[in-house]
């Protein structure tokens, strides 16, 4: 049951962590409010989302046992699926005419 417990919570941790730099207009969600942030400041906020799932996951991994050895696949699979999970912040943020 813990395995299944941590497994969820990472995936909906990565859903949240992906999509926050496209949704809100603070630095790294807590920081202070930008009037306009750009595109590189938002992608740089999705990579600091990445490592810091990835941190977390891996202390879930050491939690339940020994941690498995990844090569650098693992790492281009999960980076892929980190940035398609950003996707409906991705569509909100650009291609959505927002009023006002």
């Amino acid at each position: 049951m813990q395995q299944t417990a941590f497994t969820y919570a990472v995936i909906v941790l990565a859903v949240v962590a992906a999509n926050a730099p496209f949704v809100s207009q603070r630095w790294a969600i807590v920081g202070p409010r930008l009037t306009r942030k750009s595109f590189g400041l938002r992608l740089l906020e999705l990579i600091a989302a990445y490592l810091m799932v990835g941190a977390v996951a891996l202390y879930f991994e050491h939690t339940m046992g020994q941690i498995a050895a990844q090569a650098w696949e693992f790492y281009a699979v999960t980076a892929t699926l980190f940035i398609t999970l950003a996707f409906p912040g991705f569509v909100f943020r650009y291609l959505l005419k927002h009023r006002g």
